[in-house]
């Protein structure tokens, strides 16, 4: 667990989810992101948070196997 959080991984996880988390807002609310309205912030904030859980969560079980 602890090298699924190091410095270095945690990098890569926050990448994963700046470029997945970008695309999928894009699809999902880029016309009221664009106009700036009526933004689901929840669901802006969520749409990032998942894909760092799954790249953490893939390393971790690389790790384990590994």
């Amino acid at each position: 667990m602890r090298k699924t959080f190091s410095g270095r991984q945690c990098v890569r996880s926050l990448v994963v989810a700046l470029i997945v988390g970008s695309i999928l807002n894009a699809i999902n609310q880029g016309d009221k992101i664009a106009a700036l309205d009526g933004i689901v912030w929840w669901r802006v904030t969520l749409t990032f948070v998942v894909p760092f859980c799954v790249a953490s969560y893939g390393a971790y079980s690389a790790f384990r196997n590994g």
